[in-house]
């Protein structure tokens, strides 16, 4: 027993000299590691404090548009003249250990991989202040290994090389607060007015919150996000012992007065269009906001300068100056996608919300197209009767309906498909949309592009669900190209600093409509210009006829308070909408016309120095001379004829018989001037 005890001890004894001669080799190897980053960082010493390169924005000819400065180059200020009150925000916010941490906190790192583990997906991060800073000095954003690695580096060489306070004056004179302000004074003027010094403690705290995500905590972009995180900025500060719950109360309570201040760059050219495109790099491209600010790159953008200047001219001239309502234009080209024009609202320095890309907002009859295209797929045709008067439906759930038309104009008498969208005539929609079946109109506006919810009512028709502007040109480009898919194209290629090619458009051309049917389409909605088809009311274009010099197919929609203008050539579409921000109803005449004249004077004028093209019709497609009152196959009875277009087999084979008194003056007509030619022979 003694003996196997004995053994026992040695070969414990024996695992412990092993365990301490590994304890003492990784401890060893940890030292010679730590001190050789050491050495290393002291060898290569300090890293520049330099700002990495402006990413730089280009138009479709070259033209510099937009460039992205880096404020901290510009508004570089001592830590001393930073308000107390933002360093004690962000230290609480991003790095509470910041004072006691060589550049990496252990803890923090280990909590945040525990967590990502739990929710199976990457939740909390676990950068210090210093990490962050090393990132934003490094030029390269790519997410690689070897990019981590080399800040890993970087950030050891800044704790290395650097006192506590000067790693804190740099991140805060390099971080970003959205709106391409960077550094803390530049963001306090820009948001407040003032410099760093003066901020608050509940202004501090609205700072500190922003560079989380600039786009969803700047209190420009949602005031309700913004005002969510500065109360977790001021909680923070309470956790930390910086101030007192009834501080933070106070300070939460505060009333904040924003001011756009000292702009950091020179005026740029489309503002809202600009603002699109890093929406495109983010969501396409899966760029950070950093990169995009700051990583160096080349963007080469569809943007024509000249279209953008008359866009911006336009919407000058047309709407009044005292005028609150706002506007929001986008000018594609159909067979590309690409974005030639895009203006947001009135002014980028007082409201950067981009109302053509984010709003949405009812479209009225402009959504009457995608409804009338499922009607051709389902029988109708361009000469398809329906009465148009006072009609109550009754729906199935037992509740009733009654559409209006505009000024309770009414045909009480059978009107043509052809009249009813060049009239805008909301009864045949409504008819319409109840027979073919109201899952229809939604499935076809998916299909083209309309990314809103739809509701599944009679009134969808008639636009009152509400969409967003880029969508709705989209929609229409897909019809005006054939049935070709489009999609808005606002970058043509990107490039990092050094030329490499990181991103290059290519097209598509996937056909998701019937060409026959939109071509169909398309030339119904060339009846809103023609006079030819008025009956109880004027074609909705009637006001701008007299200022188009080419052909134009186009609808307009109008509810209480959105005004809209979608129209198109083979070259080019455009869509106006108009309104006030807060569902305004427009109530003054000459507003309710602003969307239509805006789209008449830009159209005329940017394809001024453009060929006249016209809609040439596919195969499967037959052009015949119609009675546009009747639908019929026109005569030579027939007071006014108009080519109208259907698909092979549909058209017309009855002649109209429906002008007797016209007939009858033609009659007395020849026998006139039969009678005068006999005279004539006799002499």
């Amino acid at each position: 027993m003694e003996m196997i005890a004995i053994e026992r001890w040695k070969r414990t004894f024996k695992y412990m000299r092993l365990f301490l001669l590994l304890a003492f080799i990784g401890s060893l190897l940890c030292t010679l590691t730590i001190a050789g980053l050491i050495i290393f960082a002291k060898w290569k010493g300090p890293p520049p404090l330099a700002v990495p390169q402006s990413t730089i924005f280009y138009a479709e000819d070259g033209t510099k548009i937009g460039e992205n400065h880096y404020g901290g180059k510009r508004y570089w200020v001592k830590l001393s003249d930073m308000s107390q009150h933002a360093i004690d925000a962000t230290i609480a916010i991003e790095d509470r250990k910041f004072f006691d941490h060589y550049g990496f906190d252990l803890k923090r790192i280990a909590g945040a991989i525990i967590a990502d583990i739990k929710a199976m997906a990457k939740v909390q991060g676990a950068s210090t202040i210093t990490q962050q800073y090393a990132r934003n000095l490094f030029l390269s954003y790519e997410k690689t290994w070897w990019r981590k690695i080399q800040e890993a580096l970087y950030t050891i060489r800044l704790e290395a090389n650097y006192e506590k306070n000067d790693i804190l004056e740099g991140y805060l004179n390099t971080i970003y607060y959205g709106h391409g302000v960077y550094g803390i004074e530049a963001a306090a003027n820009f948001y407040f007015g003032k410099s760093a010094r003066e901020l608050t403690v509940a202004e501090a705290a609205m700072l500190a919150g922003i560079p989380k995500g600039p786009s969803y905590y700047s209190p420009l972009v949602d005031m309700e996000l913004a005002k969510k995180r500065q109360r977790i900025v001021l909680q923070a500060m309470v956790e930390t012992n910086i101030l007192s719950k009834e501080e933070a109360k106070q300070a939460a309570n505060e009333p904040l007065h924003f001011s756009n201040g000292e702009r950091m760059k020179t005026k740029t050219i489309a503002p809202y269009f600009q603002d699109a495109v890093k929406h495109m790099l983010k969501t396409v491209l899966g760029l950070d906001e950093e990169t995009i600010e700051m990583g160096g790159l080349r963007v080469y953008t569809t943007l024509d300068v000249n279209m953008q200047a008359i866009a911006e001219e336009k919407i000058k001239e047309t709407i009044h100056s005292q005028s609150n309502i706002q506007v929001a234009l986008v000018a594609m080209e159909p067979k590309t996608g690409e974005v030639k024009a895009l203006v947001g609202g009135r002014d980028y320095e007082k409201s950067p919300f981009n109302r053509a890309t984010q709003a949405e907002r009812q479209p009225g009859s402009t959504f009457k197209p995608f409804l009338y295209y499922v009607a051709l797929q389902h029988g109708f045709t361009p000469s398809t009767l329906l009465r148009s008067e006072v009609t109550t439906f009754t729906l199935e759930d037992g509740s009733t309906y009654t559409p209006r038309n505009f000024n309770n104009y009414y045909a009480n008498d059978t009107i043509t498909l052809a009249q009813a969208i060049a009239l805008s005539d909301n009864v045949y929609a409504v008819k319409t949309h109840l027979l073919l079946g109201q899952e229809k109109l939604v499935s076809i506006a998916k299909q083209l592009g309309i990314t809103s919810k739809l509701k599944q009512v009679p009134s969808l028709a008639l636009g009152t669900s509400p969409v967003k502007v880029i969508d709705m040109v989209r929609a229409y480009s897909t019809i005006a190209n054939g049935g070709k898919k489009v999609e808005p194209i606002f970058i043509k290629k990107v490039t990092n600093y050094e030329g490499k090619v990181l991103y290059e458009q290519r097209r598509s051309d996937e056909q998701i409509l019937d060409p026959a049917l939109a071509f169909v389409t398309t030339h119904l909605m060339t009846g809103m210009f023609d006079p030819t088809l008025n009956d109880y009311a004027s074609v909705t274009g009637q006001s701008i006829i007299s200022r188009m010099t080419r052909p134009y197919a186009g609808k307009s929609g109008t509810t209480k308070t959105d005004s809209w203008m979608i129209g198109y050539t083979p070259q080019l579409v455009t869509a106006v909408w108009t309104g006030y921000d807060r569902d305004k109803t427009i109530d003054r005449t000459d507003e309710k016309q602003y969307a239509k004249h805006i789209w008449v004077n830009f159209m005329e004028d940017s394809l001024r120095a453009r060929k006249v093209a016209t809609f040439e019709p596919p195969e499967g497609v037959i052009g015949v001379y119609v009675d546009p009152h009747s639908g019929k196959l026109a005569t030579t009875a027939c007071p006014t004829k108009r080519l109208t277009y259907y698909v092979v087999g549909t058209e017309p084979t009855d002649y109209c018989k429906d002008h007797p008194a016209e007939k009858k003056k033609k009659k007395k007509q020849k026998e006139k001037d039969s009678w005068f030619k006999r005279l004539f022979d006799w002499f």
